[in-house]
């Protein structure tokens, strides 16, 4: 019996079979500006020759599946002889969802594992439950830790103690990657260059050239320096799809202050751009968000949960989610923490060596834990008992 695990991200799939790599592929159908009637769906994205305006069709919205006609061609792709090969009546299946998930959408999930697709049994876990399963592997003698998931939607904070979620410190941000990139087309649009369409270039320039300033106001003070005194500002070489297939950012000795390039690139110049749009995970209400940033809501999570267990939340911080693999994210956020708790507590900030694919792991590690067939429900178990067996089973 084969287990297959899927992170189901609102961004990308992670996905792979137990016993093997995984693989993260793109959550979604594009459309290209160049052959308007054909829809790519997921890894096809390399095959489109000019992904200038691309189109995106996502599954996800606010977070949530709700477009199944998408989010089933993505998985017939997943699932079929192209890429996994999967033999449904021998393969069981982990395949994740969001915290607080709605049970309409379960409901709908159920019935596309079990009855469309017929897999053999299905686990439906959070992907911060098989992270926390992660963690607590790999680190035997701690009871508890704090997930920080920041993701492409929303940003949540779950504390686990002995792998056993604790629902009333989950908290959730609505900051997440895809804000992000739509608030650096907006900045991008309005000081120098037209980008509202380009989301899938403006996203490769976020993950380039974007980092976490240390201290605000001195890099913003930097920012604004004239030439070479200026530190941060950056040239990043726009693609063309022709010659340049893929934006970068020109090496400092090649940097032009004054005039424009002999070469004929098309240049975005970026200064305080490079920090100030992922700052908005640490204080959204710079751009009107009236919320709490990621260390305000940490605090605010531990402190809602029994005295005695907050020392060891704030020893054992796991950060996950593409987010946190901004430069200088998790220094930034280890000394805002240090700054809020109370000096006697020891604050401790892990960053994973592969944040993005670090619950698909965790989910390997659990198809090949002992209880698994404990906790999963069987198409038998389904055929039987319909819906209220999962939500009896699936602790979401």
């Amino acid at each position: 019996m084969a287990t297959l695990v899927l992170d189901n991200g609102a961004n990308s799939a992670k996905i792979g079979y137990s016993l093997e790599k995984v693989s993260v592929i793109p959550n979604c159908q594009f459309r290209s500006k160049t052959s308007r009637l054909k829809t790519f769906t997921a890894n096809q994205l390399d095959e489109i020759k000019d992904p200038s305006g691309l189109f995106y069709i996502l599954p996800f919205q606010k977070g949530y599946l709700v477009n199944w006609d998408v989010q089933r061609k993505v998985w017939d792709h997943l699932f079929g002889k192209e890429m996994f090969k999967v033999d449904f009546a021998d393969t069981s299946i982990v395949i994740t969802e969001p915290y607080f998930n709605f049970s309409s959408i379960q409901e709908s999930m159920n019935e596309i594992l079990f009855e469309e697709y017929q897999f053999q049994s299905a686990l439906r876990v959070n992907a911060g439950s098989l992270s926390a399963h992660h963690y607590f592997h790999t680190n035997p003698s701690e009871l508890c830790c704090l997930v920080v998931d920041t993701g492409f939607s929303f940003t949540h904070i779950a504390p686990y103690c002995r792998s056993k979620k604790m629902k009333e410190g989950i908290r959730r941000i609505n900051v997440g990657g895809k804000l992000l990139t739509n608030h650096l087309k907006e900045i991008i649009s309005y000081r120098q260059l037209h980008v509202m369409d380009e989301t899938y270039v403006i996203n490769q320039v976020k993950e380039d050239v974007c980092y976490v300033s240390q201290q605000f106001y001195k890099d913003m003070e930097i920012a604004q320096l004239k030439g070479e005194e200026n530190t941060v500002m950056r040239d990043y070489v726009l693609p063309d799809f022709s010659a340049i297939k893929k934006g970068f950012c020109k090496p400092k000795e090649e940097m032009v202050y004054s005039g424009k390039y002999k070469t004929g690139e098309q240049i975005l110049r970026l200064a305080n751009e490079r920090f100030a749009v992922p700052e908005m995970l640490f204080h959204p209400s710079d751009i009107g968000i009236q919320e709490m940033g990621i260390p305000e809501a940490i605090v605010d999570s531990i402190q809602s949960l029994p005295e005695e267990m907050q020392p060891h939340f704030y020893q054992n911080i796991v950060l996950t989610g593409g987010n946190t693999l901004f430069p200088g994210f998790r220094k930034r956020l280890e000394a805002e923490l240090r700054s809020l708790v109370p000096a006697h507590l020891p604050v401790s900030v892990l960053l994973p060596q592969n944040p993005i694919c670090y619950s698909w792991e965790g989910g390997k590690l659990l198809a090949h834990s002992p209880d698994y067939d404990e906790i999963v429900v069987t198409r038998e178990d389904y055929e039987e008992n319909g819906h209220c067996i999962c939500e009896e089973k699936f602790d979401t």
